[in-house]
């Protein structure tokens, strides 16, 4: 087996909005870690039409992929455009707190590590500033994912609570859930 290039010499993926082709690629993924039930609040047990129903954002939300030829995920070596991960965002609530975007992120096992979830999250901060959001706020963020922790402080987030004992993590018990928040 080769080692990968380092990361500097990878160039960024294309971050693109899903179009209905993707699903099938996309699945696997959100089934993953979903099933896993280390990151996410939602049901391990969730069925690929529920899931499509949470995942893919209508108007004004967008749900997006990280693809392209750059993106390595082994076993998908044939396919013209990789997908490694995905996110949706939009307002993170209706009405009086529309003004506030949220966004959730999803990374194949393959591409963690590699510079995807960062370049989606920049993706979110971007198109919420895009669309006049004041900021964005994650409402469940495992403090037991201390990856996804770190990318978002890098990335100007602070942790202005946490619920402790929130989220039941498969192996460390429950842990805390933070909320999450970065103000343009």
């Amino acid at each position: 087996m080769s080692t990968p290039p380092e990361l500097s010499s990878r160039p960024a993926p294309v971050i693109r909005p899903i179009v209905a082709t993707d699903w099938g690629r996309v699945w696997p993924i959100v089934r993953e870690v979903v099933r896993a039930a280390d990151t996410y609040t939602y049901d391990p047990a969730m069925t690929e039409d529920q899931a499509r129903a949470i995942w893919l954002e209508q108007p004004p939300g967008l749900t997006v992929v990280a693809a392209g030829a750059a993106v390595v995920v082994p076993g998908d070596e044939t396919s013209p455009e990789r997908i490694a991960g995905t996110a949706k965002m939009g307002p993170n609530r209706a009405g009086p707190g529309a003004h506030v975007a949220t966004a959730s992120f999803m990374v194949a096992a393959e591409g963690r590590g590699r510079g995807v979830g960062t370049a989606l999250c920049r993706f979110a901060i971007d198109w919420a500033k895009a669309q006049g959001y004041a900021g964005i706020q994650f409402n469940a963020v495992a403090a037991s994912n201390t990856a996804a922790v770190a990318v978002y402080r890098r990335l100007g987030f602070e942790i202005v609570g946490t619920v402790p004992r929130a989220f039941q993590h498969p192996t460390l018990g429950r842990v805390g859930l933070h909320v999450m928040y970065l103000e343009f």
